[in-house]
Formats: C-alpha cells, structure tokens, sequence
C-alpha cells in the first residue's frame, strides 16, 4: 500500500523488451529482489538493482492499461516506496493499482483532467484522486474530469511540473468509494418512487 506523497523524481532510463530501468538516488538505493515500487501511480516488482538503479518487468497488460509504454528515455518518474506500518499517513490509502488513463486539458497549477467514464462516479469534491501516483484533492467535479489547484511544491517535486495540455496521466480512485460502490450495487433501484423513501418517525 502507498500513500500518494512521492518520495522521489527519478528518471526512465531505457526498456530492453518488457524490462524497464529506472535511474534513482533514493528510493531504488538497497532495493531488494521482490520488493514493491510505484512509478507514477504504477506498483511494480524490482527484478535488478544496482548503483542508483533498478529494473522492473513491465507486461503487455500493465503498458495497455497505464501510460508507463509513453515513457522516453530521461523522462521523469514519481517514485514511492511502500508505506511501513510505523509511518505517517500523509495521502491517502493508494493501492498502486490504475484505475485509467487521463488526458490534462489544462496543466499546472490550475490542473484539470480529462477522465474516462468509468473512473467519474468515484469523484467528489474535496475527495481524493491519485494522479501518476500524486495523492491530490479534487476541487470541482466537472462533467468529463476534475480540477485540483496544485501548490508549487508538488509541481516542483513531482511530474506534473513537466506535464502540459494533452499529456496522458495514470488515474486511481480512492478505494472507499469503490468499495461503497459495490456495497451499494444490490440495493439500487432504478426509479425508487415515493414509495422507497423512508418514512419519517412519528408521520402518519
């Protein structure tokens, strides 16, 4: 489980097939065989590990469903570390799993994002969206997306400093509202009527 708060902005430094190099300075430092990494919102598995380096196998699943495939070489990459029991909660619960892939309309710091409609029932305002594995605070649900209003911090420590318009972006939805979701599917009904409407105590 991550957080959202990225730790790092590291580098893609090259694939060689589905395997993926990434240049790091902090994170990837001691890197163990097994061990989880998130690159832009993505949790991937450390296969290699060297002198500020790591390597991690990104499948035909994982590109078509993420925007890890858009990578060039020396573009950067949020990077996180697993959260440890004894840590902060500084995000929210992120889990490192791509919901969708966004679109910017508008970049920095007046951020807005284009969604797929599979993504827009988890948004609410003030709610929690992760954007490239950025922990963000939706400010208006829109009818296509959301917008965030970004402190210059984030855009100084994480890539979306570097994004513009038409940039693609990987999407997670908070994992409460996917989870209230589903508990709520059985009990919806398609045109409740007056008569599904509790009644009030005391009324006649």
């Amino acid at each position: 489980m991550f957080t959202g708060i990225v730790e790092e902005l590291g580098r893609f430094v090259d694939r060689r097939g589905e395997r993926h190099r990434f240049a790091s300075s902090v994170v990837g430092v001691g890197a163990a065989v097994g061990e989880s990494i998130a690159v832009n919102g993505c949790c991937l598995t450390v296969v290699a590990s060297g002198d500020e380096w790591w390597e991690a196998d990104v499948v035909a699943e994982s590109r078509a469903r993420t925007v890890l495939g858009d990578l060039e070489p020396g573009d950067p990459v949020n990077l996180e570390r697993p959260m440890r029991a004894d840590d902060r909660f500084g995000g929210h619960i992120v889990q490192g799993h791509v919901d969708g892939v966004g679109e910017i309309v508008s970049p920095a710091p007046d951020l807005r994002v284009r969604v797929p409609a599979e993504v827009m029932p988890y948004l609410v305002a003030k709610g929690s969206v992760t954007v490239d594995g950025i922990s963000l605070t939706v400010v208006d649900v829109l009818e296509d997306g959301f917008t965030v209003a970004l402190i210059p911090h984030t855009t100084a420590v994480t890539t979306l400093g570097h994004k513009g318009a038409g940039d693609r972006v990987n999407l997670e939805a908070d994992v409460v509202a996917k989870y209230v979701e589903r508990l709520a599917v059985p009990y919806r009904v398609a045109d409740p009527g007056p008569a599904a409407v509790p009644m009030q105590r005391g009324a006649p």
